[in-house]
């Protein structure tokens, strides 16, 4: 299976932002017993050196999650980022923008890309640049009408709604016709995290899947 079959088949990344390493290991287990085998650790621009723990962080989880979760790189905005998440063996590129070179790049180290856009000139750049699915961000804040508006022209091109995503309008956005969606916070929640609140994290991703009809 590649992974943007995977991808089309789980339709649900979790979005890890600025969780200490020694927290992904027990992240992993809880949403992986809820159903969700896909993860994405962000890189965050405003602390380079953070980086290696990002890196790590993928790295760790892809060890020990082989087999049964892809991990990816979030916020991947420059080339030593990604050679850093290639390094550490994640499987996919998310970026919040439409970077076409970056894309052609990630491409040519045969990984998947799942570039960030908004607008439908955007979208098309970044598939005709080399995108295996266009990650519509931020999804929320326009609601799941827009994606169905411009999957009409582009119905070509697969979409992921990232940003204001949750349990209760996550079936909108895959009936308007995204292939996958992007969880943060609300499921990687920080709070359960440092609790230890697993069964939480576990139950809201089991939530998740049946909302994008995976029973």
């Amino acid at each position: 299976m590649t992974t943007l079959e995977w991808v089309l088949k789980s339709k649900i990344i979790a979005i890890v932002r600025g969780l200490s390493p020694e927290y992904m290991i027990g992240l992993a287990d809880a949403l992986y017993a809820g159903g969700i085998d896909l993860m994405e650790v962000t890189f965050n621009q405003t602390k380079p050196e953070s980086w290696k723990d990002t890196a790590q962080a993928i790295r760790t989880v892809a060890e020990y999650m082989k087999g049964k979760m892809l991990v990816g790189a979030g916020t991947v905005m420059r080339q030593d980022q990604l050679d850093m998440a290639r390094d550490a063996d994640a499987k996919y590129i998310i970026t919040p923008n439409t970077n076409l070179q970056l894309i052609r790049t990630v491409k040519e180290y045969g990984l998947a890309s799942f570039p960030g856009a908004f607008t439908p000139s955007e979208i098309t750049e970044a598939y005709e640049a080399g995108a295996d699915m266009v990650k519509v961000f931020p999804a929320g804040n326009i609601g799941a009408a827009y994606i169905k508006a411009i999957k009409a022209p582009l119905s070509h091109i697969p979409l992921m709604a990232v940003g204001g995503v949750n349990e209760k309008n996550a079936a909108e956005f895959i009936a308007a016709g995204c292939c996958g969606l992007g969880v943060g916070g609300n499921l990687v929640n920080k709070a359960w995290i440092e609790a230890g609140q697993w069964d939480r994290i576990t139950a809201l991703a089991a939530e998740y899947r049946k909302a994008v009809g995976r029973e």
